[in-house]
């Protein structure tokens, strides 16, 4: 998988710009804040219809403009791809693969893939549990049109059912309406159930070896599925799961109601990360940490490959520079055999270890 070029019209702080890339790697330097990070964002975007730094489109467009336009020419199983995105003010985003209009745009993620890590990342152990659900949720929707599907559809669902939950004591008569939410909701989450298990028992593979080697063997790093209690396997027959999710949601109705929140579902879920037999968010060091977090990402780019026939996208967001040499060399030595994308203020050592090209950005251009 490989993304040749890319075309920026009023996206973040650039007024129009064009990049043809290196098949191996690329090295985007300059200062903060002249838009380094809005470049590996546009490619964010053009996998995933949408950006991993708001929730809002409008937030994309370039001051005192109306809209945005990228476009991305990706080569991926044998084939060539045109992804295209529009976007404007009061008007419909428009999404295109080959100039045919996109019904959905979880449609991208078949032509193109990514694996974003910033320094935020570094902090996914420690960081609560809805950082590393959507850790799993960025790399299965990728990975699974049907999880990105019922994950939009549970997170409707649940965001209908709170608000039930909220105006009830108002209006007592939208209670009637719990069990159809209940049963959707329950169907629904034994998919996500279903597939958030399988990937994390091979990222569970990937990254004990990652750790294993970072660590030189003085470590061992466990990874584990974390669901409602009543689900006691998370690999059973679909049936099933709906069957254990009602269970819970029946054994916590009263504290729903009293506390007008939504507590049952896989939208509690999290994983469990264990660092030679003890819980690593509670007593590994920062370094720990980190490397236990280098490895879970460079695991889901292993998942990717196996599963995709290729490598994502590796985008490092300015990683690097919060990383000590032994780490820095960690994941250079890992970043072979797919497309690199890393931002840095100084290109030297970079460019001389890594070879490919650098791109230097200023105030939203790409300059000489």
């Amino acid at each position: 998988m490989e993304l040749k070029s890319l075309s920026l019209e009023d996206f973040r702080n650039y007024g129009g710009a064009r990049l043809e890339f290196d098949s191996r790697c690329n090295v985007i330097c300059g200062e903060n804040a002249q838009g380094k990070t809005n470049l590996l964002e546009a490619i964010v975007c053009l996998a995933a219809g949408k950006s991993h730094r708001t929730r809002s489109d409008r937030e994309l467009v370039r001051f005192g403009r109306e809209g945005f336009q990228l476009e991305g020419a990706t080569a991926a199983r044998g084939r060539m791809f045109t992804s295209r995105i529009e976007y404007g003010y009061g008007r419909r985003k428009r999404i295109a693969i080959n100039q045919v209009p996109a019904k959905a745009a979880s449609e991208l993620s078949q032509v193109l893939n990514t694996i974003f890590f910033c320094p935020e990342d570094l902090q996914l152990i420690r960081e609560g549990a809805a950082a590393r659900r959507r850790f799993m949720d960025l790399s299965l929707c990728q990975l699974r049109p049907r999880y990105a599907a019922a994950l939009a559809e549970y997170q409707r669902l649940h965001e209908h059912k709170t608000r039930i939950l909220r105006d009830c004591g108002e209006h007592p008569d939208l209670l009637a309406a719990l069990p159809e939410f209940n049963l959707r909701m329950a169907e629904t989450g034994a998919v996500l159930i279903h597939y958030r298990a399988r990937f994390v028992r091979q990222l569970a593979q990937y990254a004990a070896a990652a750790h294993a080697e970072c660590s030189g063997g003085r470590e061992r790093l466990e990874v584990s599925y974390q669901t409602v209690k009543t689900v006691e396997d998370p690999f059973g027959d679909q049936k099933l799961l709906v069957l254990r999710l009602l269970e819970h949601q029946r054994e916590h109705h009263g504290a729903e109601l009293s506390s007008r929140q939504c507590l049952s579902g896989p939208h509690k879920d999290d994983l469990e990360v264990v660092l030679d037999g003890l819980s690593a968010r509670s007593f590994a060091s920062q370094g720990q940490t980190r490397t236990a977090a280098l490895a879970m990402k460079l695991a889901a780019r292993e998942i990717h490959r196996e599963l995709m026939g290729e490598y994502p996208l590796l985008l490092l967001d300015d990683v690097l520079s919060e990383l000590d040499p032994k780490r820095q060399e960690f994941v250079l030595n890992r970043i072979s055999g797919g497309q690199t994308f890393i931002t840095c203020c100084e290109e030297d050592r970079l460019s001389r270890l890594l070879g490919g090209r650098v791109f230097r950005v200023r105030a939203g251009a790409v300059v000489p």
